[in-house]
């Protein structure tokens, strides 16, 4: 089985070119599963219910998610109602929304959640290592591999959670930072992981945001909008691949223009 995990899709860019080349790499890499991580989608803050539909209905399977989960008004009560999008799984019980999904294809059926990290985030969540530790419990039997999700900002966070879970799940993959990492690597156990995927979205820009307002802030300190970038869109994406018994055989990271 084949699965394409793409990294934080930033705003209007992001989302326009994952419509544009979704249909085009799930044929040329004979995909079988896509998530993405949408946190960013809507002017690179948060999402939005229409908009998990755009990405859904261009060939988007799950949808990931992050910090910025409550950032657009109103997403609270629109989470609930969408099957194919779970919010990071170590937050708190009463939060709205599905803290995890579960695709299938050809009798595989591929577990997805998010785990938030907690180093240098200050939304309240619960231990992310116990928190996977707990959903792979409930869940055993119920799936025949597990793509894992960070979001986090401490590479050592990221790297300890891949081999906490190393032969435990198929991939552990990194998101939040917008910089893809180069140790995209198959652990001891054949667990695919890598730090961070990167950003969907305009990389000519700060994390996704125009360059000259963020380089003023970081001179002066004085308040700035930071509006999404239009310059160099890229999809940044990991492909995995693994075997019936979910073990991951191989994993490579690509960059792709529209």
């Amino acid at each position: 089985m084949k699965f394409l995990f793409i990294g934080d899709i930033v705003g209007k860019p992001g989302r326009e070119i994952v419509s544009a080349l979704l249909p085009k790499l799930r044929a040329a890499r004979s995909l079988d599963f896509i998530v993405a991580n949408g946190e960013n989608a809507a002017a690179g803050a948060g999402i939005t219910g229409s908009l998990c539909k755009v990405l859904l209905d261009s060939g988007v399977d799950v949808i990931t998610l992050g910090d910025h989960v409550w950032d657009q008004k109103g997403f609270e009560n629109e989470i609930g109602g969408l099957d194919r999008v779970c919010r990071p799984a170590n937050l708190p019980a009463a939060c709205p929304g599905r803290d995890h999904v579960i695709v299938e294809k050809n009798g595989f059926r591929l577990l997805v959640f998010t785990v938030l990290g907690r180093s240098f985030i200050g939304m309240k969540a619960e231990c992310p290592f116990l928190c996977a530790d707990a959903m792979l419990r409930k869940l055993a039997g119920k799936y025949d591999g597990a793509l894992v999700e960070i979001h986090a900002e401490a590479t050592s966070e990221k790297q300890a959670l891949g081999w906490h879970l190393d032969g435990r799940v198929t991939a552990v993959l990194g998101t939040h930072t917008h910089v893809a990492t180069a140790d995209g690597s198959l652990l001891r156990q054949q667990t695919a992981f890598m730090c961070d995927v990167g950003m969907t979205g305009p990389h000519e820009s700060v994390l996704g945001r125009e360059i000259a307002p963020v380089v003023g802030r970081f001179l002066d300190g004085l308040p700035r909008r930071f509006e999404v970038a239009t310059g160099d869109v890229r999809l940044s994406a990991a492909q995995v691949e693994c075997g019936a018994d979910g073990r991951a055989l191989a994993i490579e990271w690509f960059s792709a223009r529209n």
